[in-house]
Order: structure tokens, then C-alpha cells, then sequence
């Protein structure tokens, strides 16, 4: 829409980056965009039907609701769309508490990305619930087993589509779903396979990521990035390498479905493999490095995404904005130094409280970089508009419209009224080992480069 570089298309970028941002600013319009992919369904249910699957099969690159894409097969594999959309629209209701725009929008969109889901996977022998021959969003990988992003966003997906169906269970009847389906998508979610690797401690980005031989970094020349420009794809496909975060992704937008120790071994592992051949990949990289520790890092890679066409760092802003990194530099501002996390509580067991997710808790846990002195920013949520500001030793939470609200603070219940700001102490982040990038694949922006 802002140049000839993408054609006009709408990518999985609208709803996982630009829509978290314009929920928590601009509600209205979150809403619209999820209002144009739902009047998209009829066309997504075609698709799945000529790919022989159930429900609806969100196309990867579109204009009007057909598929645009030429990638065959990679590109059809990337279900993770579904997931996607689905996300948008259980966190879309769970801030602003419209039950109307669920009921009439949102359940639709659910219950067809769960029927897809429901269909494209299996129970193996020993009972866990397989995803297979996918591409997730690392577009370096693709038609893998099981890639982890795309399981545990469909297991909320599964999960948050049941707990809608019981919350309006009439419109669930005029759509076709009974108990017995809305269960079967329970026990999917419940069964899901998220692949581990019990020698190296880490989760691989897809079934057997972790055997794959490692990209030769050392002798691969500057000028031969972006590597899709210089290599085959059977190549990469075949090889450790990481366009862009993918499970690190998914730590991000399911950060409960993992442990603290397990966030800062995944962080550390992908990012010595991460080439970041995709602006979409430093926000995520951003939010992740910062939960785990790495201030300074997520420092640059906020720099990095903020200033990509700015600074034009990929030498190409005359192909228009990259309005998914534009988008990411806010969500790297407010998820990561600001600590804002929006998931519900546990999907991973399948039997989630039905109203869990319709709560709007939202929870913090600030801390700066060395550089940044303060950090503020407004968000809307339920009718409210929470303003919060953080410095490298106190938050203050301050609500300018609507009725007391209760947030999380580090772990500790807040109230914050109109009667006047609340603060809090920040702790201190432990400092850690930063950890290292393919070489020549740091951040392009640092701090430290006065020339910047």
C-alpha cells in the first residue's frame, strides 16, 4: 500500500504485528481489519475444500481473499495464518470486552480456523496430536513436522475456539458446532506435540531442526546476503539457518507454554543461527532478548527495527514502508521494556476456564537499557486508558478514563484509579552472557557507534 513492493498484497504480518499495535490504540480499527478477513471467509473455505481439508484455509499472500502467491509448496504450507488471524481476534476481545464483535465476528473466524486445524492434524500411535508438513514463519524451513510456533498457536487457537463456543453456545449451534466437535478440538489442543531436544536443552524449531547440519557461516561472504538471493532453496531448507524468529516467535506470543530457563537457552541457541534476511525478525528478537536479560541487545534491535526505512538499511525504501518492523518497534517498546504480556493463563492442558481469557488482566515487568532514561506509553483497554511510565527505577501506572482497573506488576496485583498515579519499584536485571550472532549478523544499528 506505501510502494511497489509488495503489490498491495496483506501477508500474516497484518494481524501479527500491525493488529497487536492498533488493538491497545486504535480498537476501532483492529476491528475493521478483523471484519475484512472474516467478509474473506467464503474464499478461505474454497481454498481448504480444494486442498481437502475442513473449515477455512486463510491464503498466504492476497488483495481481495484469493490466493496471490506463486510459492508452491512453501507458501501453501503456511497454515500458521490460521493461527494467526485467531490470535488477532482472541486478543482483540480479550482487551476491549466487545461480546458482540465475538459473537458475530469473531466465533466464526475461531471455529473455522479450528475446524482447519482439527483436519490438517493426527493422533499418532502414542497419542500426541501432530501438525505436519508446514512451513512455519521462518521461510528458510519449510513442509516440516511439527515446527512449535505453529502448534502452540494452533493450540490456542483450538482452545480459545471451544471456550467462545461455550460462552454463545446458539450462534455456535447456526454455525454446526456441537459438543462433541468443540471436545474434539480440546483434546487436539490437549495432545499437542511440541517437539524437545532433551540432549541439547532446547526446543527445535520444527521435528528434527536440531539434526540438521549448521549453515557455514564463516564462509559465507557478506555481499551473499539475503541468502534467498544466492542460494537454493533445497539447500537452506536442509541446513540450521533461520531467516527470521520463529521460535523465538513463538516464545514470544505463547510465552506461558515455556520456562523462564527455557526462554534463555531457545534465545541463545537461535540466535547464533538467526540471519535476520527479514525485517520482520528484530521486534521479536527485541522482545525476547530483554525478558531474558539482554538490555543492550534488545536495545539495538529495537534501533534496527525502528529506523529500517529511516535509515534505509536494507537499501530499500523506494519498494514503501516496512510497516510490520514500524509496527514491531512499538511492540518491542511496550512488550519489551515495558514487559506488557496480554496471553491468558495456560492453554497447554485444554481445559482452560471459558471466561479465562475475557479476565483483561494485564501484566508488567519493566526495565530499560542503559541509554534509555524513560519510557511511556497509553494503552486502551476494556473503555479505559492506562498510561504507563517507567524509569531505570520506578513504573508509575496512571489511568486517565474509565473505572479502576487491576494489572500485574512483576507478579504483584496493582489497582490503579483516576484518584492518581501508582508506582512501583523496578528491579534490577541481573546481567547475563550476551549471546552471539552468525558473524557479520549483528544488529546493523549500536549504541556504542557515536557515527550513528
Amino acid at each position: 500500500l506505501t510502494g511497489p513492493g509488495y503489490d498491495g498484497h496483506t501477508f500474516w504480518d497484518s494481524e501479527s504485528y500491525v493488529l497487536p499495535v492498533l488493538t491497545y490504540t486504535a480498537p476501532d480499527a483492529a476491528a475493521d481489519a478483523l471484519r475484512w478477513r472474516h467478509a474473506t471467509l467464503p474464499m478461505a473455505r474454497e481454498r481448504a475444500r480444494l486442498l481437502g481439508l475442513s473449515g477455512a484455509a486463510f491464503p498466504w499472500r492476497t488483495i481481495h481473499g484469493e490466493e496471490c502467491s506463486g510459492y508452491w509448496p512453501a507458501g501453501t504450507a503456511a497454515f500458521h495464518i490460521n493461527a494467526d488471524i485467531a490470535d488477532a481476534v482472541i486478543r482483540h476481545v480479550r482487551v476491549t470486552g466487545d461480546s458482540d464483535f465475538e459473537r458475530h465476528i469473531g466465533l466464526e473466524l475461531l471455529v473455522e480456523t479450528a475446524r482447519l486445524w482439527r483436519s490438517l492434524g493426527h493422533h499418532d500411535l502414542d497419542g500426541a496430536f501432530n501438525i505436519d508438513g508446514v512451513t512455519g514463519p521462518d521461510e528458510y524451513s519449510a513442509v516440516a513436522d511439527n515446527n512449535v510456533y505453529t502448534n502452540v498457536m494452533a493450540q490456542q487457537n483450538l482452545v480459545e475456539a471451544a471456550n467462545a463456543v461455550r460462552r454463545h453456545p446458539e450462534r455456535a449451534h447456526e454455525l454446526g458446532v456441537n459438543a462433541e466437535e468443540a471436545a474434539s478440538w480440546r483434546d487436539a489442543a490437549g495432545d499437542m506435540c511440541i517437539p524437545y531436544d532433551e540432549k541439547l536443552g532446547v526446543h527445535p524449531q520444527s521435528a528434527g531442526f536440531t539434526r540438521h547440519q549448521v549453515w557455514d557461516f564463516e564462509h559465507t561472504r557478506p555481499d551473499q546476503y539475503p541468502l534467498l538471493l544466492h542460494f537454493p532453496y533445497f539447500d537452506l531448507y536442509r541446513k540450521q539457518v533461520v531467516k527470521q524468529a520463529d521460535l523465538v516467535l513463538a516464545m514470544q506470543r505463547r510465552g506461558e507454554a515455556f520456562t523462564e530457563e527455557q526462554k534463555a537457552r531457545n534465545f541463545a541457541y537461535y540466535e547464533a543461527l538467526t540471519v535476520r534476511d527479514s525485517s520482520l525478525s528484530s521486534s521479536a528478537q527485541a522482545v525476547l532478548a530483554a525478558e531474558v536479560g539482554h538490555l543492550g541487545l534488545a536495545h539495538d534491535y529495537l534501533r534496527e527495527a525502528a529506523l529500517i526505512d529511516l535509515r534505509d538499511l536494507r537499501g530499500r525504501a523506494l519498494d514503501g514502508l516496512h510497516m510490520a518492523s514500524l509496527a514491531g518497534s512499538w511492540i518491542a517498546l511496550v512488550e519489551g521494556f515495558g514487559g506488557l504480556r496480554d496471553y491468558p493463563g495456560a492453554v497447554n492442558s485444554g481445559a482452560v476456564n471459558p471466561e479465562a481469557h475475557m479476565s483483561g488482566v494485564l501484566s508488567f515487568a519493566p526495565r530499560l537499557a542503559e541509554g534509555i532514561s524513560r519510557l511511556a506509553f497509553t494503552l486502551c483497554t476494556r473503555g479505559r486508558r492506562l498510561r504507563v511510565e517507567v524509569t531505570d527505577s520506578t513504573a508509575s501506572y496512571v489511568l486517565l478514563r474509565g473505572e479502576p482497573i487491576m494489572i500485574l506488576h512483576c507478579g504483584e496485583a496493582v489497582e490503579v484509579s483516576m484518584d492518581g498515579p501508582v508506582r512501583r519499584d523496578v528491579p534490577a536485571t541481573p546481567a547475563s552472557p550476551q549471546p552471539s550472532q552468525p558473524p557479520g549478523r549483528e544488529p546493523k544499528l549500536f549504541r556504542a557507534d557515536p557515527s550513528r
